[in-house]
């Protein structure tokens, strides 16, 4: 299947089990989520791409993975992803200039044009 897609059926995985375990507080969560995630201001595709600077700056793979295929499924462009990495490399230096990798292991991964 490939890396960063196991990534997103860990998360998926990950839900499942907390659904069961502490359903309140995965609601509350997805409850939190969806009222940030939804458009205002921004639109979905431009929180997407926040998204995926913050997720290289936390240096979280699963959170790449997660918002790299979100901001391709709602249009963004490849290179518009790597610039939204590339801020997070501008402001956190070193560490996130290399979770980079992971950024375009996920596009190549996903189909990115």
């Amino acid at each position: 299947m490939g890396k960063y897609n196991d990534k997103l059926e860990e998360i998926k995985r990950l839900v499942g089990r907390l659904q069961k375990e502490a359903p309140e507080q995965i609601g509350a969560f997805h409850s939190f989520m969806e009222s940030v995630e939804k458009e205002g201001g921004m639109d979905r595709k431009s929180k997407e791409l926040v998204n995926i600077g913050l997720s290289v700056a936390a240096q979280c793979e699963w959170c790449i993975a997660l918002h790299v295929k979100g901001a391709l499924e709602k249009g963004a462009t490849k290179n518009e992803i790597i610039e939204a990495a590339m801020q997070a490399v501008l402001m956190h230096g070193g560490p996130a200039l290399m979770y980079m990798i992971p950024v375009e292991e996920a596009l190549t991964e996903f189909g990115a044009k």
